[in-house]
């Protein structure tokens, strides 16, 4: 059964569900790191630090608004973010204590490979959508 660890988000009335630490599932987090956006943010909230928060309208990617609010939904339901809203944002940070503690070393691979996504995105020129 998946963890409730926050009340009802204010801009959406419905919960934001996390799993427990020790629901988490391998297949499903690498399913969650398996696109390029979604490495990219994974990189992005690394650079804030441990306890480091970023609102999502504060991650750039080269996706649509709502492509990229599915993104996070993913990797919130995977465990990889844990997300909570504060006024009008939803500030999202990594899971890495969880993370490192059921799957050792895959969210520093995540993170280096993340870096390379990002890199790549700085070389190429502003596009619409790309990914979805």
């Amino acid at each position: 059964m998946l963890g409730y660890h926050d009340s009802v988000a204010s801009r959406t009335a419905t919960d934001l569900v996390h799993p427990d630490r020790e629901e988490l599932v391998f297949a499903r987090v690498m399913g969650a790191l398996s696109d390029p956006v979604r490495l990219g943010v994974v990189a992005r909230l690394a650079e804030a630090g441990p306890d480091g928060e970023l609102a999502c309208g504060t991650i750039t990617t080269p996706v649509s608004k709502s492509t990229q609010s599915a993104h996070f939904k993913i990797l919130r339901e995977a465990g990889v973010i844990h997300q909570r809203d504060q006024g009008t944002r939803r500030l999202n940070r990594l899971r890495r204590d969880d993370l490192d503690a059921r799957f050792p070393g895959l969210l520093d691979l995540a993170i280096a490979h993340g870096r390379d996504v990002i890199a790549e995105w700085a070389c190429q020129p502003q596009a619409t959508e790309r990914s979805g």
